[in-house]
């Protein structure tokens, strides 16, 4: 085979290989953040918050996840994770404040820490579970400021895009949801507790967690799919133009 021939051989596959690369990088960018899935958002129903812990600060170890709880959720109540202890960090609002039913309060669940019982490993992953009455503001954006501290280092996600800024340039962007429109009458209508909610749908938590996890494994897949093509369309392109220098040749 003869440089001209070679280089139009190399060049499929080269492309192939940039391809991939990109390719990897995105996943490995979208899959590096803390980021919450909900299993609903309807405006002042119960939800539940699945926080994806996917690794630790660079290659050292998961510690503690503090999460902060935005201005508008007065509380949160924490899922059990046998591989976490928990607690909830209270605050002292500066006036009371009146909810819905027409109580008050004097203070606040602010956040909720959780304190690995044994480091998380870089390279594994867990899901962190919170029970919240959602506000009754569809179109708000609730952000919670997680900070991640490892062995060595922390990483703050915290960060928050400004107007017009691509959320998808942050390095270290806040975990958030935005609350859709109301549910229905029952879900709306509903006055029980925080915790209430969360003996309600304790069967479903394992749920939440499993489906940010077949959701991170579908993107996999797909990735994986779309290498798979990508190698063999280069593959393809290689053999025919082989072929046509064969042909020229003869």
């Amino acid at each position: 085979m003869n440089t001209t021939a070679l280089r139009r051989t190399l060049t499929p596959a080269a492309a192939v290989a940039g391809a991939a690369v990109l390719l990897l990088t995105a996943a490995g960018g979208a899959s590096a953040h803390v980021g919450v899935t909900p299993d609903k958002t309807a405006a002042n129903s119960y939800a539940l918050l699945t926080f994806g812990i996917p690794h630790g600060c660079d290659e050292s170890a998961t510690t503690k996840v503090a999460i902060t709880l935005p201005a508008e959720l007065n509380d949160a109540q924490p899922t059990v994770n046998p591989n976490w202890t928990v607690e909830k960090v209270t605050e002292k609002l500066a006036e009371p404040a009146k909810l819905a039913d027409g109580s008050s309060i004097t203070k606040r669940t602010s956040q909720i820490v959780y304190t690995a019982k044994a480091p998380l490993d870089h390279e594994l992953r867990d899901a962190l579970v919170l029970s919240v009455k959602l506000p009754d503001a569809a179109g708000t954006t609730l952000y919670f400021p997680t900070l991640q501290t490892c062995e060595t280092g922390q990483t703050d996600w915290s960060e928050i895009a400004k107007d017009g800024q691509d959320p998808h340039s942050l390095k270290a962007p806040a975990p958030s949801i935005t609350i859709s429109g109301a549910a229905d009458a029952h879900a709306a209508g509903h006055t029980g507790s925080a915790a209430d909610a969360g003996t309600a749908q304790a069967g479903t938590v394992q749920a939440a967690a499993v489906t940010s996890t077949d959701a991170d494994a579908r993107s996999w897949a797909g990735l994986a799919a779309g290498l798979g093509g990508l190698v063999l369309g280069g593959l393809a392109l290689a053999r025919s133009g082989s072929k046509r220098k064969a042909e020229s040749a003869s």
